[in-house]
């Protein structure tokens, strides 16, 4: 069963509360989306280990429940803060 945006931003935000949280549909089937997380604790991280902190966030969904995430993250920079 897909999952809907909506769950996977509280899950993101349950482990990374203070993250901002963008999630789009790219295929309109609730299987295929992209994510855009800016958090503060991405500080100093690789992009490996920010994407890491993301994906255990959605606590093994990936995969299953989530087929595919197009990921991008970020620390916020100035503007963004």
């Amino acid at each position: 069963m897909p999952m809907a945006a909506a769950d996977i931003e509280a899950l993101i935000l349950a482990a990374i509360p203070d993250a901002r949280v963008e999630i789009r549909d790219l295929a309109g089937d609730g299987d295929h989306y992209a994510a855009r997380v800016v958090s503060s604790s991405f500080a100093g991280l690789s992009r490996v280990r920010q994407h890491q902190k993301v994906y255990n966030a959605l606590g093994g969904r990936m995969g299953g429940e989530l087929h595919a995430l197009q990921l991008e993250t970020a620390a916020p920079s100035g503007d963004e803060q």
